[in-house]
């Protein structure tokens, strides 16, 4: 349904996007992951034709944007990088304006406005003005009115920012009400987001595609990735400590970020689990849990969007922008 090929944009010297192709279909929510300044925004300019690729293109349902430009906006609803609307117009009367522009009409307009204010929970607001209302309403009138025409492509340049945790999860609950029937990117550079609504996540950095897989199969390309948590007994910590990396598939012996437990790492993913839980058992340790981890999308995100040079910092200094 969505086609994206070889886009690439550079402002003077700066290349901001860096012939960027991938394909989304449909039943698919592709999470577009990356740091702030990674190209995100701009690609998602050029998909709907806001911004004038260098090179490339992308085709809609069939339709190239930049030969077929009216067919390609038909058939996507976009909620641009900060919600944009015009301010001095009520939630309603916004909604309304945009009904009309994508061609509803009488009680077809007034029974999808009425579907999309309350699927988006807009009643509180909807004869506010816009220029009243909260980041997070703001928020919420943006994907209002992305699909309003019922489109069969969704593309959302942050859709949950300012969000509050329960409008969060409820905004998760309408792209997953959403998926079966369409194909949706949703710009983000929150993990914890990818992880909960999107069934495909690429990472994207300095204008490249540096990964592209389900977020199961990138956590798997984490160090984390069948590494074993224990909680034991401080007392015994030494001992334990060096019975576990006596083990031939242990690389390193951690302790936990909550300094409450080992993480016991792997050598190239091996796995560990069964040789640890043995180990256990024959020598009594006393464990207090025991948790195999499936790797971690923080770590995958730091490995490949640091730049060359850069791996050397701390975890604590590598942290995804906010």
């Amino acid at each position: 349904m969505l086609e994206i090929r070889n886009l690439s944009k550079n402002f003077g010297p700066l290349v901001a996007v860096d012939d960027v192709s991938f394909t989304v279909s449909r039943g698919e929510v592709l999470g577009f992951l990356g740091p702030n300044g990674a190209g995100k925004s701009t690609t998602m300019k050029m998909i709907t034709g806001f911004l004038a690729p260098d090179r490339g293109t992308a085709v809609i349902c069939g339709h190239d944007i930049a030969d077929e430009p009216l067919a390609a906006k038909r058939s996507f609803g976009y909620l641009p990088e900060g919600a944009p609307a015009y301010p001095d117009m009520t939630v309603a009367d916004f909604l309304r304006f945009i009904a009309h522009v994508r061609g509803l009409r009488g009680e077809e307009a007034t029974a999808r406005i009425d579907h999309i204010v309350e699927l988006v929970h807009l009643n509180e607001v909807y004869e506010q003005r816009i220029d009243t209302l909260s980041k997070g309403f703001r928020r919420r009138v943006g994907v209002a009115q992305a699909l309003i025409h019922d489109p069969p492509v969704i593309i959302l340049d942050e859709p949950t920012d300012g969000l509050d945790p329960n409008q969060k999860y409820e905004m998760r609950g309408i792209l997953a009400a959403m998926q079966a029937e369409k194909a949706i990117i949703i710009s983000t550079h929150l993990l914890e987001e990818v992880e909960a609504v999107c069934s495909r996540a690429i990472i994207i950095a300095r204008g490249r595609i540096l990964a592209d897989g389900t977020p199961a199969e990138l956590a798997a390309r984490s160090r984390f990735h069948n590494a074993v948590r224990l909680e034991i007994e401080p007392v015994n910590e030494a001992r334990i400590r060096a019975d576990l990396a006596a083990l031939p598939d242990v690389a390193t012996v951690e302790t936990a970020d909550d300094g409450h437990a080992l993480v016991v790492m792997p050598r190239d993913h091996a796995s560990i689990a069964a040789g640890i839980a043995e180990l256990a058992e024959g020598r009594d340790w006393h464990i207090g849990g025991f948790a195999i981890e499936r790797g971690r999308l923080d770590d995958v995100f730091r490995s490949v969007t640091t730049p060359p040079g850069d791996h050397e910092l701390p975890a604590s200094s590598a942290e995804p922008a906010n």
